[in-house]
């Protein structure tokens, strides 16, 4: 719960354009723990993709490359969210 707050707190800063967050005394950036959630939340993402695509390459091995292609594709935005987690939000 606490990395959703601490998420739309900082969609707030930047969409309001005011200082980091990380200026205010208060905020602590994230914890060990929520970090940890995220890099789980990514592996199971990436997972779950790898699992579905080698269904997919199962099913219809001629469309081995485009498969790859989408599969390669979602990976990067799990990973890239996981990045923005793991370090922008840290503060």
């Amino acid at each position: 719960m606490h990395l959703l707050v601490d998420a739309l707190n900082f969609t707030s800063t930047i969409l309001a354009q005011t200082t980091p967050l990380a200026s205010d005394p208060t905020y602590k950036g994230l914890s060990a723990v929520e970090v940890g959630i995220a890099a789980g939340g990514a592996a199971i993402g990436i997972g779950a993709v790898g699992a579905g695509a080698s269904q997919a390459v199962g099913r219809n091995p001629g469309a081995i490359g485009i498969i790859l292609a989408v599969s390669f594709a979602i990976i990067a935005v799990s990973e890239g969210t996981f990045i923005i987690i793991a370090f922008a939000l840290k503060g």
